[in-house]
């Protein structure tokens, strides 16, 4: 048997149609063991801890391979990502994905079997004309460059009532209202949220509207299909004034997908950490 290591994957998923491998679909695990597999001349398969949606982003993408290859692990992240390099076209191309570690584990070690929990972020803009009607110079510029990276929102939140709303998610609980059709039968919808928490950032005046960062902070020992996206669609409905902070706690006893919010797009979502013992 050959060693047993886990990588370390950042990825920009806006150019990639989600993490988990599909036939005819560029995905991250499809590009990366076909990369790898061409580098190592044998067949890389690799074992991914979440299976990201088309247009998520991952800051600590976890994977495991495992493999006889002569490389020390060491030097893997810098030998894959001169492949991945060399994959892209164009004088000053990148790969939208980079190993960042790679580290040895014990032989009965699984990156998704052994995650104990993750964290997820969430960013929005708020106060950005979705249409892009303000004549505003920084708020064009924000929907032109930062489309593919946060969720804009034409008007301002209020981002304390959201804080007040996200703490009722905290504990264990059935989230069966926040899971989405679709998804993979589960055995169970409950699920244990370590900490939720809705980060405001500082307002940028321009010549319209002023414009306003926030990020939702989720972390848990797993998530139903879609959950946080679920949740941040009905937090920003708090915040827009449409329901109170307390009502999180209602729709968390309806265990009902009708009771929640809309789906928020996956463009502002980023897996952030996964957690092992």
């Amino acid at each position: 048997m050959g060693k047993n290591i886990l990588l370390t994957i950042a990825y920009d998923g806006s150019v990639f149609h989600g993490w988990q491998r599909q036939p005819g679909e560029f995905t991250v695990q499809g590009h990366l063991e076909q990369t790898m597999s061409r580098l190592f001349k044998q067949e890389i398969t690799l074992s991914g801890t979440s299976r990201t949606d088309a247009g998520v982003h991952a800051l600590d993408q976890k994977a495991t391979l495992v493999t006889d290859i002569n490389v020390p692990t060491e030097k893997l992240p810098l030998v894959i990502n001169n492949a991945l390099c060399g994959e892209e076209k164009g004088p000053f191309a990148k790969a939208p994905v980079r190993i960042l570690s790679a580290r040895e584990m014990p032989e009965d070690f699984h990156a998704r079997f052994d995650c104990k929990g993750k964290k997820y972020i969430y960013k929005i803009r708020s106060g950005c004309d979705s249409n892009g009607e303000l004549g505003d110079l920084e708020t064009g510029l924000s929907l032109v460059f930062d489309r593919n990276y946060c969720y804009h929102v034409s008007e301002s939140l209020d981002a304390k009532a959201m804080a007040e709303a996200a703490q009722y998610l905290i504990g264990t609980h059935d989230f069966k209202s926040f899971e989405a059709s679709g998804g993979n039968p589960r055995e169970t919808t409950v699920r244990t949220i370590f900490e939720a928490k809705v980060l405001e950032g500082t307002a940028r005046e321009g010549s319209g509207n002023g414009t306003q960062d926030i990020e939702i902070h989720i972390s848990g020992d797993g998530f139903l299909y879609n959950m946080v996206r679920i949740i941040t669609g009905t937090l920003i409905e708090i915040g827009q004034g449409k329901r109170e902070p307390a009502d999180v706690k209602r729709i968390i006893e309806a265990k009902d997908r009708q009771e929640a919010g809309f789906t928020a797009p996956p463009n502002g979502l980023y897996l952030a950490e996964v957690y092992y013992e």
